[in-house]
């Protein structure tokens, strides 16, 4: 805590899931149930598993805000699927808040709270 105040803040775990119709045309190298965890700003991915650049650019602008708490009416809380950015393939990456991790300011920037 920076001057005994309060400095934590609380941000969502996320895990990004490949789904795809069954029979659906893959191109983007992935398998239905291929998946990434986010941790903070941390990406883990299962040993031996990989994740198309392409894929990750089209999810990846989305990630810190679905880390973060949103009204029960933004999109942001409802909507859940990124489709593939090929267009000819029938994947879509889900995106779902697995649990609720806290971290202190002070441990995640060298910027100050205002008054401390």
């Amino acid at each position: 805590m920076a001057d005994g105040k309060d400095e934590t803040f609380e941000l969502y775990d996320l895990r990004v899931e490949v789904t795809a119709p069954e029979g659906g045309p893959i191109y983007c190298g992935a398998k239905p149930g291929d998946h990434f965890e986010l941790r903070g700003e941390m990406l883990f991915l299962p040993e031996g598993q990989g994740f198309s650049i392409y894929s990750l650019a089209s999810v990846l602008p989305l990630l810190a805000a679905k880390q973060r708490p949103t009204h029960e009416n933004d999109w942001m809380t409802t909507d859940a699927e990124v489709a593939c950015p090929d267009p000819n393939c029938s994947t879509r990456l889900r995106i779902t808040r697995t649990g609720l991790r806290r971290f202190n300011h002070s441990d995640t920037t060298a910027v100050l709270l205002p008054g401390a």
